[in-house]
């Protein structure tokens, strides 16, 4: 069966470009041009990967891949954006995107970076491992040396972030973005208490921990190794 790929792009010529060629890739596509048109077909037939515009009438890209990965850490992302700002890829990758592709862009690197994206998907699974930590992002269970352990849903919301964003220095504003939305008005001092309670459930030694690392004067970064 064909890989099924989903674009939501506000642009037709592009949309329908993209369509055309990814078809003679042998791919089955869908396509809206819009986000709440995008988000209900993607949540009426899961692709194996979407394509997605940031500035989309009504739903915007962001708010849209909010959405998707508040359920789905998994489904490869490809943001295709006319922002081309630092701030505006470190925001889309943040949130959860895969993938960050500038327009004007060349159909042979996109066409790679979507065959790439399925590659590394299909090698992946829905567990993930650090240190003596496993996490099944599936059916969103966690356990340390064999043991369970028990996080709120909002624990694993930031928990799942950083293994989707290993070794990337991210602010809290960043983080609170990303876990909390942005309609969410908490401080700072949130994430720093969620940052707290995930180490004493997972670091060895939550006053010096390995994988949850603070980084002065800018915010924290999850390591890994």
């Amino acid at each position: 069966m064909a890989e099924t790929i989903l674009i939501i792009e506000d642009d037709r010529s592009i949309r329908e470009g993209l369509s055309l060629n990814l078809e003679l890739e042998g791919f089955a596509v869908r396509a809206a041009g819009d986000g709440e048109r995008g988000l209900s077909l993607f949540r009426e037939k899961k692709p194996d990967l979407l394509i997605l515009d940031l500035t989309l009438p009504g739903l915007d890209g962001l708010a849209v891949l909010r959405a998707i990965r508040r359920d789905d850490g998994e489904t490869p992302i490809l943001i295709l954006s006319a922002r081309g700002q630092e701030s505006s890829k470190v925001e889309g990758l943040s949130f959860g995107a895969d993938d960050y592709v500038v327009k004007p862009f060349g159909l042979r690197e996109l066409l790679a970076r979507v065959h790439a994206a399925l590659r590394r998907a299909s090698r992946g699974s829905g567990t993930r491992r650090f240190s003596d930590v496993e996490v099944d992002l599936r059916a969103r269970r966690v356990r340390r040396a064999g043991a369970a352990v028990e996080l709120t849903a909002r624990e694993f919301d930031l928990l799942r972030h950083f293994l989707f964003h290993p070794d990337m220095v991210q602010s809290r504003e960043q983080l609170m973005q990303a876990v909390w939305g942005l309609d969410y008005f908490g401080t700072a001092r949130t994430v720093d208490n969620f940052i707290l309670r995930l180490r004493e459930k997972l670091e060895a030694d939550p006053a010096r921990p390995r994988h949850l690392e603070t980084v002065r004067g800018i915010g924290y970064r999850f390591n890994p190794g």
